[in-house]
């Protein structure tokens, strides 16, 4: 049975810092690319970050990029995604997804293409 476990949520101030962590069981980590999204209140879950299944490739929304990392460690069968500078409109519940390296990495940015998701974490950011 997949399992993705979100941690690492909870209430920061605006320009904190958060580090989620997304631990993987019952598949093969390292035959998936990784991807995090995120729902906020009365919205639609959007795409937040990804990465490849040998972390080459990084992709990240307009939203995040240049404050949101995203890494993975495939010997832990965990991916991470640091948030720096965070804002009041970070406020979500953050899922981690895993979509079969066989699919293009642009599809990544695709809700839909992902085969396992996460029960997400709650990020609150106050100001």
């Amino acid at each position: 049975q997949v399992q993705l476990v979100e941690s690492g949520g909870g209430l920061v101030q605006t320009g904190g810092s958060l580090r989620l962590s997304c631990a993987a069981s019952g598949l093969t980590f390292r035959r998936y690319h990784m991807g995090w999204f995120r729902q906020a209140p009365g919205k639609e879950r959007e795409f937040v970050a990804a990465i490849s299944w040998r972390g080459a490739y990084t992709y990240y929304a307009d939203s995040v990029k240049g404050r949101f990392t995203i890494s993975r460690d495939n010997a832990k069968n965990t991916v991470h995604l640091q948030l720096n500078s965070l804002k009041s409109e970070d406020t979500a519940v953050y899922y981690c997804a895993a979509v079969d390296r066989d699919q293009n990495t642009a599809v990544l940015v695709t809700e839909n293409k992902y085969d396992y998701w996460g029960q997400g974490t709650q990020v609150t950011v106050s100001s």
